[in-house]
Formats: C-alpha cells, sequence, structure tokens
C-alpha cells in the first residue's frame, strides 16, 4: 500500500484556484499527493512551503527548488512563514486526520485493528504517547478526553474502567487497554465503538483540536485578498471547528455584523454544501468515507 492516497484531490486543487506565480501551503503534506498536484499547476516562479510534523514524511519531499519542506506542526504555520521571509500567500490547504502511512504500521499504535504499544504519537520527537495519558491522567480528565473527543456516552464509566486496571498493571499496548474495558465493548458494532475511542486518545495525545484553532486563527492574517482557504476534516469536531472559522472568523462562530446587517468576517464561504467523496472515491478508498470539505476565500 502506498504512503496516502490523497482525499478529494481534484475537489481541493480546483478549490485553491492556483496562480501559477503564487505561494501557496500544503500544512499537511504526508505522501505529497496534494502537494504534487499543486506543483503541477504552478509555474516555475511559484512557491510551496510543505509543513508536517511526521518525520517520516521528510522522505516523499519532491527535489524542486520550489518547495521548502517544515518538519513542525502546523500551529507554528505564522513563524516559519517569518523565518522564510513570506508576508502573504495565495493559498492553504489541509488534509486533516490521520494518514494511511501510520495507520498501516503497527508500531506507531494508532490502529485497533494492530497489537501495539500504545503510541498514536504524529510526532516520534514528543514525549507523551497514549500510554502515558492512560496511565498517568486523572478519572476526570480521562472523562473529559472520551466524552469531548470520543462522544462516547458512557465516558465516566469507560475512564473508571481504566483507573482500576492500571492500579493493578499499567497499560502498555493496544490489548491491555482493549482488555480493561472488555465489558463495555459492543459485539453487534465493536469497530465502531473502537474508533472513536482510538480518535479520542489520538487527538489528545496529538493536541489536535487546540493545534487547528491556533492556525486557523492564523490564516486570515497570512492570506492575500482573493487567496483560499481549503481544509477536509474527518469527524464533527473538526468539522464544526472550520466551518464556524470560516463562517465567523472565530472558533465558535459568534457571526458579528455591521450597521447595514452584513456579516463581518474576512472569509466569503464558497462551500455552502460541504463537499463529500463521490461513491466512486469511497468504493477506491474507503478511509475517504467520512471526509468533508470545505472552501472560503478571503474578502
Amino acid at each position: 500500500m502506498g504512503y496516502h492516497r490523497p482525499v478529494l484531490l481534484n475537489e481541493s486543487i480546483n478549490g485553491l484556484n492556483i496562480r501559477p506565480k503564487g505561494v501557496y501551503v500544503d500544512l499537511t503534506f504526508g505522501g505529497g499527493g496534494h502537494s504534487r498536484e499543486v506543483l503541477n499547476k504552478l509555474g516555475k516562479h511559484g512557491r510551496l512551503i510543505a509543513f508536517d510534523q511526521d518525520q517520516d514524511a521528510e522522505a516523499n519531499v519532491p527535489d524542486d527548488r520550489r518547495v521548502v519542506f517544515v518538519g513542525a506542526n502546523f500551529r507554528y504555520l505564522k513563524n516559519y512563514l517569518r523565518y522564510h521571509a513570506i508576508e502573504k500567500v495565495d493559498g492553504i490547504l489541509a488534509d486533516l486526520g490521520i494518514s494511511s502511512h501510520q495507520i498501516d504500521l503497527p508500531e506507531r499504535g494508532f490502529s485497533f485493528k494492530s497489537e501495539a504499544e500504545l503510541d498514536m504519537r504524529m510526532n516520534v520527537r514528543t514525549r507523551q504517547g497514549a500510554a502515558e495519558i492512560l496511565n498517568g491522567y486523572p478519572v476526570e480528565e480521562l472523562t473529559r478526553i472520551f466524552r469531548d473527543y470520543g462522544e462516547l456516552r458512557n465516558a465516566g464509566a469507560l475512564a473508571a474502567a481504566i483507573v482500576q486496571a492500571r492500579a493493578e498493571a499499567p497499560l502498555k499496548r493496544t490489548a491491555d487497554l482493549e482488555k480493561s474495558l472488555s465489558r463495555f465493548i459492543p459485539k453487534s458494532h465493536p469497530n465502531k465503538f473502537l474508533a472513536r475511542l482510538y480518535q479520542a486518545l489520538r487527538i489528545e495525545v496529538n493536541r489536535e483540536m487546540e493545534s487547528l484553532g491556533e492556525m486557523l486563527l492564523q490564516t486570515a492574517g497570512l492570506m492575500q485578498s482573493g487567496g483560499r482557504l481549503v481544509v477536509i476534516t474527518y469527524h464533527s469536531l473538526e468539522d464544526r471547528m472550520v466551518k464556524n472559522y470560516m463562517r465567523s472568523g472565530n472558533l465558535e462562530g459568534k457571526v458579528e455584523k455591521d450597521f447595514f446587517g452584513n456579516v463581518e468576517s474576512p472569509w466569503k464561504v464558497l462551500t455552502r454544501n460541504v463537499i463529500t467523496p463521490s461513491e466512486e472515491e469511497i468504493r477506491a478508498n474507503n478511509r475517504a468515507r467520512s471526509a468533508k470539505l470545505r472552501i472560503a476565500e478571503r474578502i
């Protein structure tokens, strides 16, 4: 299997409305699928700044003088653009979530389908993985994670069961976690439950919602007038934040209006109806099934 099959490729690249001499940012470089299409549409004077905090992604960077690779979290977008003497860009693309490469490597611990250490770090240089959270967080914090990031109804009971299990022995591997929660895993649809559980842990390990919020709030100040912000999300928490930001310019979705009743936002939303993958794309790449694409243009 390849590193990662880009999701909603044509729709997202078309959404960027690429100017051949423009400066573009791919905030989630991964296997470079979206970036390659950006480069195909850029002229010789165009530039692409590619971010990825996963060290493995750097091996996919093309030998192209138009590309600058930044091995860091996209929450530092403004800092690194300033470092490279870039004040404004013409488009920013983010394909959020986890890459197929990370899922398919059992040792990264992202998937409940493989027996592995409880890790889930996108940036392996950071200290705290899933095991440290499960073994160290108090029951109230574990409850918050499962409730807010996994949207699991019995979050408190799950947290209590983990605290009880770790008192006997630390939870180190995926099998340990699933054993501690075995009585809660529904026999009719175990994968749905486990997917939400692992999603919650992954979001906490990587501070995904915090990073997304910090990044979004930087984009308006970095975008040229007419530039495009293109974001692909994979779960309701991300999508809600992106939708709120594009509509209002803030993360809460609080709409401010001027004297005439016009919404005051730095963005014009171009996707009144969210764009989702075609049935054909989902058949070819099942991991695209939950993807949602939103596009906004800087006013």
